[in-house]
């Protein structure tokens, strides 16, 4: 049976006339492409910037398939092909030649009396104050009371978002084989009245975040998913932990995250 391919693009006319190209040439190798997303899809292929990626990720909640991108936009750390090389990804995938890079996402359980709302982020997860005022937040690691935090908001990021949000807000970037997950405080209040972290908390894979606002905050929390803010009222609680499910990554046995890395920021 032919391999199945799902291919989804950004709206930029760079991004529609790679999917167009990349149809033709998939039909041609013998390949099915599919209109719409299905349980029978072997490869998924995001064009575009970092962003169409992470909406492809969204979109299709996590999927079990592999997913692989194709760069338009500017940065790329997620998107690994270039348009250019649109015949090697075809070649090398036909051929066998790749490998499949498991990459971790991190989940949150938003308390809210009752209710309890869970999200996933692939890049990071942000509390932080709906109006642009501080923020005041008790956080705990494995049930080991860490700090009072006061600044603009806490930022949690998988390896894959540490060269994101994560690496503006100061934090160290990682390798994504590894499986942890990196608090970075983002302005963190050092006054006489308060007293915060100033640095990065990098913890095991299996540790437990917890996060609390003060009672003063708790019906002005936002929490940032990767980029998109999603407003919560009365939030007496966060738990934060890496998730057990994971995305597949499609890479080609080129890839070299380090190389990446310094010609994106060095």
């Amino acid at each position: 049976m032919p391999k199945k391919i799902f291919i989804t693009s950004n709206p930029t006319d760079e991004s529609k006339q790679v999917s167009v190209r990349l149809k033709s040439k998939l039909l041609d190798e013998g390949f099915g492409v599919l209109e719409e997303i299905t349980s029978e899809v072997d490869l998924i292929v995001a064009i575009g910037g970092d962003g169409a990626f992470i909406n492809a990720v969204h979109e299709f909640k996590y999927p079990k398939a592999p997913i692989v991108g194709i760069n338009t936009g500017h940065l790329g750390f997620l998107q690994d092909i270039r348009p250019d090389d649109v015949d090697k990804l075809i070649a090398d995938y036909k051929a066998g030649e790749f490998y499949l890079m498991p990459i971790s996402i991190v989940k949150a359980l938003i308390h809210m009396g009752d209710e309890t709302v869970k999200i996933y982020a692939l890049n990071e997860l942000v509390v932080r104050n709906t109006i642009p005022r501080m923020i005041h937040l008790d956080f705990k690691i494995n049930r080991s009371f860490i700090e009072s935090f006061s600044g603009d908001g806490l930022l949690i990021s998988t390896p894959t978002g540490s060269t994101a949000y994560n690496y503006s807000a100061g934090g160290a970037i990682v390798d994504p084989s590894l499986e942890i997950l990196q608090i970075t405080p983002l302005s963190p209040s050092n006054t006489n009245a308060y007293r915060s972290l100033t640095s990065s908390i990098v913890t095991a894979p299996d540790s437990i975040i917890e996060i609390y606002p003060q009672k003063q905050d708790r019906t002005s929390v936002q929490i940032v998913r990767d980029g998109f803010d999603i407003p919560f009222e009365q939030v007496c609680k966060i738990t934060i932990t890496s998730s057990k499910d994971k995305i597949q990554v499609l890479r080609l046995h080129n890839y070299d995250f380090w190389s990446k890395v310094t010609n994106r920021f060095l």
